[in-house]
């Protein structure tokens, strides 16, 4: 559909070239979190309903008063401050969703005129959904570099996808950036109920308080009512709940810090097979095992390492996980997905319970695992180099899996057998994986010629891959020091 030069195309570039610009005065993190607090008060001014929380928000600044001034040429930094102050929803969530001026950026007089754009430009916004999430995938940008951004779209939807959910079911992301992942798991399932209101009791947690911030704005603009409680380090102590549904992209390959650091007499983990504490990936991988509850499943983001990594005690989880016939199913991701590394990933799907289950498939699958080779399912960006996970790859590994599961076909699909596809997929069983020292690593075993020679090569692939990591994470510590140095 063609947009006309004020359609909501234009709107969105301008929106974007005045972010920049707004950055040039702050930083663009700052200037990204400005622009979607007041998309997002925009979208609750537009919303506002009669009764309690109506009278509430009326008692507000309004939104038209915001443009009133924005086109009187008066003063709106300071007013603009105020307004996100009294708009946006608290850190800490103590006092429901008022008063968030505890995080709202400073803004300097030298702001107004961009900011009187801005306002502008969201005020003509028709499609704010999509600018939100627009905006979100810029503030994720402009963060990315510190190992802190928002999984893109295109792998949420298979994530999400993957995992299944229900309606009715409990979901939680305890990595939760921007609550993406529970935002698509509402959409799917709406979309499976004909667009009825899905009933999710969806939960999400990050270490960042400013970033929960962020998802309570974009549930609360999507409509959707979620628990976001403050600022919490997931992997501190194990989940005081069991889920449905954990749906997580934890950051790849970091070190613990202070009190997480893995101790005995951790139910989450085996005393005798600790997480390395230089890397926390094996962690999450467990903590999120531990909080599903007893047909839980759990679609979760690695690095390429936890699947092939080559020390003891990595080999000694991955064998825990593979007998304790958790492991359903792990896909080898396109390289190059991600714009601020170039690690590459496998999605884990994990299941307690393999055997047939309501809405997830007729077949008895325990004591297998599937393995699906996705690694040439992208398609390159227009106008750019950046890659993402092709919408055609996408269903391929949906079928796949479907079929594998002997779930139900897609409206206008028929019934399809599962069979193993060379260069594509394989099943294998417990014993299968145990002769291969439990790599579970897809191309390994999706070659035609998956030899020994060509796991000696995933080895060392996973070695490089792991030094690589080492150095990034080395420049991002260097990047901060010096920062703060400069700051003194």
């Amino acid at each position: 559909m063609g947009t006309t030069a004020d359609g909501p195309d234009a709107v969105s570039r301008r929106v974007r070239r005045l972010t920049r610009d707004l950055g040039g005065l702050l930083n663009l993190y700052d200037a990204g979190r400005v622009v979607v607090g007041l998309i997002y008060m925009k979208s609750r001014a537009s919303r506002a309903q009669d009764g309690p929380d109506g009278r509430r928000e009326a008692e507000k600044p309004s939104w038209p008063s915001l443009v009133r001034r924005a086109e009187d040429q008066q003063p709106l930094s300071p007013y603009v401050r105020y307004c996100l102050s009294q708009w946006l929803p608290r850190t800490d969530e103590s006092d429901g969703a008022d008063a968030g001026g505890e995080s709202v950026p400073y803004l300097p007089r030298t702001a107004d005129t961009v900011l009187r754009y801005l306002v502008k430009a969201i005020d003509q916004a028709v499609r704010r959904g999509e600018l939100l999430e627009q905006c979100l995938q810029d503030l994720s940008s402009a963060q990315a570099k510190g190992g802190h951004y928002f999984t893109p779209p295109d792998i949420v939807r298979l994530m999400v996808a993957a995992a299944a959910p229900q309606d009715g079911q409990s979901v939680l992301d305890p990595a939760c950036g921007s609550a993406g992942l529970l935002i698509e798991a509402a959409r799917q399932v709406s979309e499976s109920l004909g667009g009825l209101h899905p009933s999710l009791a969806l939960t999400g947690q990050d270490l960042h308080a400013g970033t929960l911030q962020i998802a309570r704005m974009n549930l609360s603009a999507h409509g959707l009512d979620g628990h976001i409680g403050p600022a919490v380090n997931s992997l501190e102590k194990p989940s005081d709940s069991f889920y449905d549904i954990v749906l997580a992209n934890p950051p790849f390959n970091m070190s613990f810090q202070g009190a997480e650091t893995p101790r005995r007499g951790d139910p989450r983990w085996p005393d005798d097979a600790l997480p390395p504490r230089d890397n926390a990936n094996f962690a999450w991988i467990l903590h999120i095992a531990h909080a599903l509850d007893s047909e839980g499943r759990a679609a979760i983001l690695m690095a390429d390492g936890a699947a092939t990594g080559v020390r003891p005690v990595e080999q000694k989880i991955r064998k825990r996980l593979v007998r304790g016939d958790l492991v359903e199913c792990v896909i080898a991701l396109p390289p190059g997905l991600f714009p601020h590394t170039r690690i590459s990933s496998c999605l884990w799907l994990l299941n307690r319970d393999k055997g047939p289950q309501r809405g997830q498939g007729r077949s008895d699958r325990r004591s297998q695992v599937l393995l699906i080779d996705a690694r040439g399912a992208y398609e390159t960006v227009p106008g750019t180099r950046q890659r993402r996970l092709g919408s055609d790859g996408t269903e391929r590994i949906l079928r796949t899996l479907a079929a594998w599961r002997g779930a139900p076909p897609a409206t206008g699909q028929t019934q399809a057998s599962y069979q193993d596809e060379s260069g594509w997929c394989r099943s294998l069983s417990r014993q299968e994986i145990a002769d291969h020292q439990y790599d579970l690593l897809p191309p390994l075993y999706t070659s035609e010629s998956a030899d020994e020679a060509i796991t000696e090569d995933g080895r060392v692939a996973a070695l490089v891959e792991e030094l690589q990591a080492r150095f990034e994470e080395s420049h991002r510590l260097e990047t901060d020091l010096l920062r703060v140095l400069g700051e003194l």
